[in-house]
C-alpha cells in the first residue's frame, strides 16, 4: 500500500530557529536583536523607587550597603534586600575587602537606562503616568 506523503509533509512542522515562530517571526517575548523577557527582567529589578536611588548612589563608585542606607532612607535590611534584587539581575558588581562587601554598577549602561527614562518624563510622559495613577 502507498502512503500519500504530501498530506503528511504539509502537516509536518517547519524547520524552523529556536525563538521563532513558523512564519520565521520571534516568538512571543522575543525579538530578532533582544530577548525581550530579559529586558522586561532588568525593568522589573530596577522598577522600584529604592532601587532607583542605589543605582544613582552607585554611579559615583562602588559602596557599602551602610553607606547605601543614607541615600535610600531605609533600615539596613531594607536596603541590603533591595541591593540583593539588583545584584540577583546581574545589574551590581561585588567585591570583598575584610568583611565589608562593596557594590558597584555592573555596567555604565545601566545609569544611561535610568536617565533615558527620566528623559521620558522630562518630554511628557509624566503627565501621562500621573493620569492613569488619578484613575
Amino acid at each position: 500500500m502507498t502512503m500519500n506523503t504530501a498530506v503528511s509533509d504539509a502537516t509536518a512542522p517547519p524547520d524552523r530557529t529556536p525563538g521563532s515562530s513558523r512564519h520565521g517571526a520571534p516568538d512571543a517575548g522575543q525579538h530578532p536583536r533582544h530577548d525581550h523577557d530579559a529586558v522586561a527582567a532588568t525593568f522589573r529589578a530596577v522598577g522600584e523607587p529604592a532601587r532607583l536611588t542605589i543605582v544613582h548612589a552607585l554611579a559615583d563608585g562602588e559602596a557599602r550597603v551602610t553607606d547605601l542606607v543614607a541615600a535610600v532612607g531605609l533600615a539596613q535590611s531594607t536596603t541590603s534586600a533591595h541591593v540583593a534584587v539588583l545584584r540577583d539581575a546581574g545589574l551590581l558588581l561585588s567585591r570583598t575587602a575584610g568583611r565589608a562587601t562593596y557594590y558597584r554598577l555592573a555596567t555604565p549602561a545601566l545609569l544611561s537606562l535610568v536617565e533615558r527614562a527620566e528623559e521620558l518624563l522630562e518630554e511628557g510622559l509624566h503627565a501621562v503616568v500621573h493620569e492613569h495613577e488619578e484613575a
